[in-house]
Formats: C-alpha cells, sequence, structure tokens
C-alpha cells in the first residue's frame, strides 16, 4: 500500500524561493564549464553574446516554467496533465512525424533507433503534452547520475587540497594525476556516495526545512568564497591580463557556433527544460512575484558565472597558462595555478569547496523534481521517495563513476548498445550527459514554449502572471521604463507594448526557432559552422 500523501509545502516567502531557484541554476555549469567556454571563444565577446542570450531566450523561457508550476501546484508530469487539452492537433502532428521517422529507419534497416522513434511516437499520441513533462523528470534523474559523480570530484579535491596532495609542478603532471583519481572506483564512487548522501539529507526534510534552510545558508556562503577568490586573483602580479581578456570584447573571435555554444549554456545554466522550475514554481504563493523573481534568479545566476571568470582568468594568466584548456581548465590548470602562489593549499581548499557548494544547490534540485513527481502522482511519502530514489540515482551514477574514460568495465552494456544502436561515442558516463544535455533539455525547453505560446495560451499564462506582477502584463513598457507607469496620461486601458506582449512573442516565435536551431546544431543534422 502507498504512504499517506504529503500536504504540499511552499516557500516561506519570496527570499526563499530565490535562493532556492538561484540555487538550482547556479552550479557547475556556472563556475567549471563557463569560464572555459569562454576561454574557448575569445573572452569577452563570448560573455556579451551569453548575457543577450540569457536576455532574450533563457528568461522568457524561465518564466514559463515557473507560471506553469505555480498556476498548478504540481510537479512537471502533474503540470502538463492539469494544463494539456484532451486532444492537441500539434501533438498528433509531432506523434505522426516521429513515427514516420522510425519506418524510415526500418526501410534503411536500422532497427535500433527505428523501433525506439515508432515506441516514442506511439507514447506521444498515448500520453500527449504530459509526456514533456515526463521528460523533465528524466532529465533531472538522468543529469543527477553524471552530474554527482563531476560533484564527487570537488569532494575528492578538497580532501585532497587540504593534505596538500595537489602539488603539480606543470599541467601535462596535473593532467596525469587527475586521469589517474577519476578512473580510481574506491575514489569515485565513494565521493559520488557523499554527494548523493547529502542531497538526499537535504531533500528529506523537505522544502522549508530541507532546501530553504540549505538555500539560505549555501548561496551566501557561495558568494563570499567566490568573492574571497576574486580578491585574491586580480591582486597576483600579471593578474590584468586576465581581466582585460576577459572583459574586453574581440567580436574577430565570434562566429555562429559561439552563438549556438552560449544560447545552448545559457538554457543548460538556468536549469531550463529539465522540471526543476516548475517543481520549484509549484510551491510558490499566489501573491509572489513570478516577473522579478525570474529577473532575481536569471541576475544571482549571470552574477556567479561572470565572477566564476574573474576568480579564474587573472589567476591564470598571472602563472602565464592560457585561457583555452577546455574542461581540463579547473581540475588541472587550477591545481597547478594555486601550487605556484603563497599559500596554494588554501586557495585551493576555498575554490573546489565553492564548486561543491555550487553542485550542492543544483544536485537538490534534480532530485526534488523527482521526488515532486513521486509525492504528486504516485502519493509517495517524501521521505519513502527521496531515500528510494536517492539510492537508484547512487547506483546508476556509480556505473557513469567507473565509466568515464572508457566501457572497459562495463563491456556488456557497451555491446548491448552497439548491438541495438550500432554504434556508441564515448563511455556511459558520455551516454548519460549526451542524452539529457543534448536532447532531453533543449527538447523539453522547445515543447516548453510551444506549449505555453500555442496550446495553453499566453493569455492564461498572463492571467496567473498577474497575481502579484501588474506591471507585468498591464503597464506600457515605454511608460514602465520612462518612468511614467503611474501618471494619469499614461493609464490608457489599451497598451500595445507591454513587457508581457514582448514575452508572448518570444516565448511563440523567437525562443522555439531559437531553441531548434541550437538543438540541430549540437546533434549534428544542421551544420552552422563557417
Amino acid at each position: 500500500m502507498n504512504d499517506a500523501p504529503t500536504p504540499r509545502e511552499h516557500w516561506s516567502g519570496t527570499l526563499g524561493f530565490i535562493l532556492a531557484a538561484a540555487g538550482s541554476a547556479i552550479g557547475l555549469g556556472n563556475i567549471w564549464k563557463f569560464p572555459y567556454i569562454t576561454g574557448e571563444n575569445g573572452g569577452g565577446a563570448f560573455v556579451l553574446v551569453y548575457l543577450l542570450c540569457i536576455a532574450v531566450i533563457g528568461a522568457p523561457v524561465m518564466i514559463c516554467e515557473i507560471t506553469m508550476g505555480r498556476h498548478t501546484q504540481r510537479n512537471p508530469v502533474g503540470a502538463f496533465k492539469a494544463l494539456a487539452p484532451r486532444s492537441s492537433t500539434l501533438a498528433h502532428l509531432i506523434g505522426l512525424g516521429v513515427l514516420l521517422t522510425g519506418f524510415f529507419l526500418f526501410a534503411f534497416r536500422d532497427w535500433g533507433w527505428g523501433t525506439l522513434m515508432v515506441i516514442l511516437g506511439l507514447l506521444i499520441f498515448r500520453y500527449s503534452w504530459t509526456l514533456v513533462g515526463a521528460m523533465g523528470v528524466i532529465a533531472g534523474f538522468t543529469i543527477l547520475s553524471f552530474y554527482s559523480v563531476v560533484a564527487g570530484w570537488t569532494i575528492g579535491y578538497i580532501w585532497k587540497a587540504v593534505f596538500r596532495q595537489l602539488n603539480f609542478a606543470d599541467v601535462a603532471v596535473a593532467k596525469e594525476y587527475f586521469g589517474a583519481f577519476i578512473q580510481n572506483p574506491a575514489w569515485a564512487i565513494g565521493c559520488h556516495f557523499i554527494f548523493i548522501l547529502l542531497c538526499v539529507l537535504i531533500v528529506y526534510k523537505g522544502v522549508k526545512s530541507g532546501i530553504e534552510r540549505w538555500s539560505k545558508i549555501l548561496m551566501p556562503l557561495l558568494f563570499l568564497l567566490i568573492l574571497v577568490l576574486i580578491i585574491r586573483s586580480i591582486t597576483l602580479p600579471g593578474a590584468a591580463a586576465g581581466v582585460r581578456f576577459y572583459l574586453t570584447p574581440d567580436f574577430s573571435k565570434i562566429n555562429t557556433g559561439s552563438v549556438l555554444i552560449a544560447l545552448g549554456h545559457a538554457f543548460f545554466s538556468l536549469s531550463l527544460g529539465m522540471g526543476a522550475m516548475i517543481t520549484y514554481g509549484s510551491y510558490m504563493g499566489r501573491e509572489q512575484n513570478i516577473f522579478v523573481s525570474t529577473l532575481s534568479i536569471v541576475f544571482l545566476d549571470t552574477l556567479i558565472a561572470l565572477m566564476a571568470g574573474l576568480a579564474i582568468f587573472p589567476a591564470v594568466f598571472a602563472q602565464g597558462f592560457g585561457p583555452d584548456a577546455g574542461p581540463g581548465l579547473v581540475f588541472q590548470v587550477l591545481p597547478t595555478v594555486f601550487h605556484q602562489i603563497p599559500f596554494g593549499a588554501f586557495w585551493a581548499t576555498l575554490f573546489f569547496l565553492l564548486l561543491l557548494v555550487a553542485a550542492l544547490t543544483s544536485g537538490i534540485s534534480l532530485l526534488e523534481v523527482v521526488t515532486a513527481y513521486f509525492v504528486d502522482e504516485r502519493r509517495w511519502s517524501r521521505h519513502r521517495a527521496t531515500v528510494v530514489f536517492g539510492f537508484v540515482i547512487f547506483l546508476l551514477g556509480s556505473l557513469c563513476a567507473i565509466s568515464v574514460a572508457n566501457w572497459d568495465r562495463l563491456a556488456w552494456i557497451h555491446g548491448l548498445l552497439v548491438k541495438v544502436f550500432g554504434s556508441v561515442k564515448g563511455s556511459f558516463f558520455d551516454v548519460m550527459d549526451h542524452i539529457s544535455s543534448n536532447w532531453l533539455l533543449p527538447l523539453g525547453g522547445l515543447f516548453i514554449s510551444l506549449f505555453v505560446g500555442w496550446i495553453w495560451g499566453t493569455k492564461h499564462a498572463v492571467d496567473e502572471i498577474r497575481h502579484g506582477s501588474h506591471n507585468f502584463a498591464d503597464v506600457h513598457l515605454i511608460s514602465l521604463l520612462a518612468g511614467l507607469k503611474d501618471d494619469p496620461s499614461h493609464s490608457s486601458e489599451i497598451h500595445v507594448i507591454t513587457l508581457a506582449s514582448l514575452w508572448g512573442i518570444f516565448i511563440r516565435f523567437i525562443s522555439p526557432v531559437a531553441v531548434l536551431i541550437a538543438f540541430l546544431h549540437t546533434i549534428g543534422w544542421l551544420d552552422l559552422r563557417p
């Protein structure tokens, strides 16, 4: 028999929601990935492109997710189930297209992918838009399985920094050490377990006592740590070169590929398409301002990403390293940098503690997505759902942990996947990353935009946003910018250019097209490289 359902909790106030949601958005993507993709794409010019993508694509989609969650007070699956019509022509057309793709693949004897497409097409006909919510839950589950492995590496490096074991004379030595560390099953699985345990303990306590309470502790700590690291970084001799690289735009380095990378990262950085913002939005009260909350979340997320670059690049340049080290920037280049500056072990400990805090605030939101689904839809208790799926995610993540470099330890899974799908690139870790980051997240964001813009309707969404945010829909944009929103001469009942009207245009047309182009480019179906 299922456990009795737990009464739905709510955030204690707007600050609690903003800090929790910002914590969900702020993760390893801000502090690990953003600096190295900025270094690979020319510095300051890429930062400007990224900010533009955040403003015109990320924020509008986030408003959609939070609005759906607050209106329905449900998890991603429940939200779509509550809002979707009984029959949807657009969903049927999408399902038909997927089915035809499957039959087309059968004609070329691609049985594995063909079967997958046919099954997916039938599921679309059966569950319609509710399947998008299910994709969010699956994305949260899948992402946490490999995300927790990377977060575990930060725990291991905190330990090693404290005991002064990160003493690398050059990057080559650091790279060799890191490779041996992540392929050591005891370290990889042990640190992965500790991270999952921390997530479980926080989510287990609930929304107010767990997620919100710890967000109010971890977010200020995150800001303090990164601020201290910035001060240390920019005061190093030669740090000015790194500041110039990071803040001076060089548009000759920007191409179509850079724009698409910025768009994709903006999407991943804001935790969009994975159901986290729908879930967190479902714990909001109707008096809270969705628009201001969204701007606050986007601002904090972007601020931390920018601050991470300011903490990293001056130190990297000060020690004579290049900015284009790629994914190895954090775990290979920076330990070498810390080794060369006074009290390096202390600064290394602070930096990897910063990474852990950022990872933890995101990890608890990913686990909460899965937990909320089983609490709302399956009537499990929070305690049962958290423990069971924390353990299941730990098991799946353990497979990722032991297969970061290759398939040697999971040869039987590799053989099965090759037999079914023909070929498999990368490791099991890479497969989990590829499925979630390149498929589930962009498709989730695309379908959320289409659903709010064309199925549920921007009119219904704006009616929900009006509760707590009248300026969003009822004030002329020009009057608002001019500071005349309360002036009688600017209080006409007819408002054409409002924030809501601009948002509706973006959600119905611009956001879906931009996300679709980025998605097709990412999976290799559209080559826009110069």
